[in-house]
């Protein structure tokens, strides 16, 4: 079966404002987002990209455009299965205000039991997704064949529920994995059982370095959402 290239969104203006997105519309890459995306086609250059499938939220959309400049042959696909998490009531408000509600600790500890007031459960995210990634599997070998490589470009929650699925993890665990801004995630899917090649990799560093108080595991919270990676 196909190696999927997952590829969270560059840094958005939700991201640096300590948004929580959601669907909420308008949200685009900020200055750092922007040359992440632009620096998306170099990092790719020597992977052979049979198709792409983007979230239709504008995020994604920009962080795929200069990959699609750079090639224009390229299939591009949209499914709204990829998209952002329904966040529901939580969608546009502070990450700040939202760890101060009760669901916060729930999303934390227990996210297989975690429903967003008003949006879907962190389960049912993680199905469709996940569901999304075995039919593009299908459709891939069948038109590309078993060695061909596809390359999604979707949301920081969405990865680390599709990682935990690979990995064959509960949905309690997925808070301990980590996708940042732009960063790429790979995984060969068998027919036995799937291969993480990679895992958040921005291809620098910059993302290791200690930032007090700003990422995971500053506070022992997970960066609902995805967070907004390095400075």
């Amino acid at each position: 079966m196909p190696t999927l290239i997952l590829v969270r969104h560059g840094r958005s203006t939700a991201n640096t404002g300590g948004v929580l997105a959601g669907w909420t519309p308008g949200v685009a890459l900020d200055e750092r987002g922007a040359a992440q995306a632009a620096a998306l086609p170099a990092r790719l250059a020597d992977i052979p990209l049979a198709a792409a499938v983007t979230s239709p939220l504008q995020r994604c959309e920009e962080t795929l455009r200069p990959l699609l400049a750079a090639r224009p042959e390229l299939p591009l696909h949209t499914d709204e299965r990829i998209g952002e998490c329904h966040y529901g009531d939580w969608s546009g408000r502070k990450l700040a205000e939202l760890a101060g509600e009760p669901l916060w600790e729930v999303v934390q500890r227990h996210p297989a039991a975690a429903a967003f007031p008003g949006g879907e459960s962190v389960r049912a995210m993680q199905a469709r997704a996940v569901d999304a990634v075995r039919e593009w599997n299908e459709h891939v070998e069948r038109e590309h064949g078993e060695d061909a490589v596809y390359l999604m470009c979707t949301h920081g929650d969405l990865i680390k529920s599709v990682v935990a699925d690979a990995l064959g993890l509960h949905l309690d665990h997925f808070q301990r994995i980590t996708a940042d801004p732009c960063s790429v995630t790979a995984i060969r899917y068998t027919r036995l059982r799937p291969y993480l090649l990679r895992l958040g990799d921005t291809g620098d560093l910059g993302g290791l370095v200690p930032r007090t108080g700003e990422r995971e595991g500053a506070t022992g919270d997970a960066a609902v959402g995805g967070g907004a990676g390095a400075p």
